[in-house]
């Protein structure tokens, strides 16, 4: 319980202690997005690396060479812990912004930092709301800031990280227009941080792996036409790999 008082009440602090940096970089952002989204993302991938830290969590990371060091792509995961999303930006190093759920843009502080690194906001249940948030997102890939989503809708309870559900195929068109590529993300390890045994939190070897590039003009057409279902197929067999790694080390 001790670790989550900890980082319950680092983040709390952060939020408050930094409002003076966040209105700097709101200013800054209006004239130089890119140094305000540099700053804001250094920051927070500091504060989210601590607090996996502060859980006792080790996190590997794998594959970090298939990620293109040019231009913007679509990061698209697994997705079974909140602390999914401190792993991606605080290991990732590459300008992004996370796809988040609508009713985050009513949190207070939390939403001016989510606009500070890019974030977008999908409101699932208004088509035409919905939609704009991916045009955006085509933007945003096409300007060379990424977009990372998890197409699973929400986070998956699953004892099995291998089951994965089956992705929604709209999401993935922010790849498909704007002609980037889609880096798989396999995500290990952190539902046994918090979700497992709520609310306690507990440590855990997290393994982050990035696939290799999926180039879109370089598929078949039923591969282009069934492209959330193979991404998906690509992070499973990550997953399986590293499950079979852990039981052959027992």
């Amino acid at each position: 319980m001790i670790k989550f008082i900890l980082v319950a009440l680092g983040l709390f602090l952060y939020l408050v202690l930094f409002i003076p940096a966040m209105l700097i970089l709101l200013i800054v952002r209006k004239f130089r997005p890119d140094i305000s989204t540099s700053v804001a993302q250094g920051m927070v991938s500091a504060v989210f690396r601590l607090m996996i830290f502060i859980t006792g969590s080790k996190v590997e990371v794998r594959g970090s060479e298939n990620i293109p060091e040019n231009g913007g792509v679509l990061f698209v995961s697994n997705h079974r812990s909140y602390f999914d999303i401190l792993t991606g930006y605080g290991y990732t190093k590459k300008p992004l912004g996370f796809v988040s759920k609508y009713e985050m843009i009513h949190a207070p502080l939390l939403k001016q930092w989510m606009d500070l690194l890019n974030c977008l906001f999908l409101n699932r249940k208004d088509i035409k709301q919905g939609l704009k948030t991916i045009l955006k997102g085509i933007d945003q890939v096409k300007s060379g800031v990424s977009v990372w989503i998890c197409p699973e809708g929400g986070r998956n309870m699953n004892p099995d990280v291998t089951n994965v559900k089956e992705f929604k195929e709209g999401s993935l068109k922010i790849a498909e227009k704007g002609k980037v590529p889609i880096v798989p993300v396999a995500i290990y390890g952190t539902y046994e941080i918090w979700e497992e045994h709520l609310p306690y939190m507990k440590k855990s070897k997290v393994i982050i792996e990035y696939g290799n590039p999926i180039i879109i003009d370089e598929l078949t057409d039923n591969e282009k036409k069934k492209l959330g279902a193979y991404t998906r197929s690509k992070i499973v067999d990550m997953l399986e790999n590293i499950v079979k790694e852990k039981k052959a080390h027992k």
